[in-house]
């Protein structure tokens, strides 16, 4: 029997890559996604286009409302940042951080691991691009990673160690889209802007919009969402 793995899905060309990546490993890929209240929230249909595309042996929604909490441009009534240059997106905690998500997120995968029975976690986190977002950074995950091991029944009991893995952390948005693309994701069915119609047109403005664009740039093809 192959070995399961949980994998955080958002429908983003980051997470699409992750999940390709951890088939490529060997797993028997189990999607995760969040309904949480988030402006962007048609991203949920695209993960669902890509988990299925890319064979997920299941996917599952998990509902939580962090409308409640606010605090960032994608739960509250906070304009999204547009047309931000190179330099102001690399430096410093941008008003859509959103306040503990990928605590959140880990936490419900980790969970979701322990049912069943499955002893890595992948997450498309990437501390190059977003080296403003404190939840992204090799630190986090391994401060998480030791956590998980100390808080679950597997690691009690002296099992296997539950495995944080983040297969993307240290690439461009263009090694990202390349390995990907041999992987053989469609990143038309991704969504990365964080401003979208409810139609799913994307702004073009926002930072994970101008992330995007360079790395098809960098690597010299057409995005196939546009």
């Amino acid at each position: 029997m192959k070995k399961k793995a949980v994998i955080l899905l958002s429908g983003g060309l980051d997470s699409a890559t992750t999940l390709a990546i951890a088939k490529a490993e060997g797993f028997d890929c189990h999607a995760l996604s969040f309904k949480y209240g988030q402006r962007h929230a048609v991203e949920l249909e695209r993960a669902a286009a890509v988990a299925n595309d890319l064979g997920a042996v299941e996917h599952k929604i998990a509902e939580i409302d962090l409308r409640l909490f606010g605090g960032s441009a994608l739960t509250a009534d906070i304009a999204v940042p547009k047309d931000r240059s190179d330099h102001d997106i690399s430096h410093g905690i941008p008003i859509t951080y959103v306040p503990a998500r990928n605590t959140v997120f880990l936490s419900f995968a980790l969970a979701y691991a322990e049912v069943i029975g499955a002893y890595d976690i992948y997450i498309g986190v990437n501390a190059l691009d977003y080296s403003g977002y404190p939840d992204c950074r090799p630190e986090f995950i391994k401060a998480y990673e030791t956590m998980a091991n100390l808080a679950t029944a597997a690691g009690a009991e002296g099992g296997q160690r539950i495995s944080i893995r983040t297969p993307i952390i240290d690439m461009t948005k263009a090694d990202i889209i390349r390995k990907g693309l041999d992987l053989g994701v469609n990143y038309a069915y991704t969504l990365s802007c964080y401003d979208p119609t409810p139609e799913g047109t994307v702004c073009g403005a926002c930072d994970s919009c101008i992330l995007r664009a360079k790395g098809f740039a960098g690597v010299g093809v057409a995005d196939p969402a546009l």
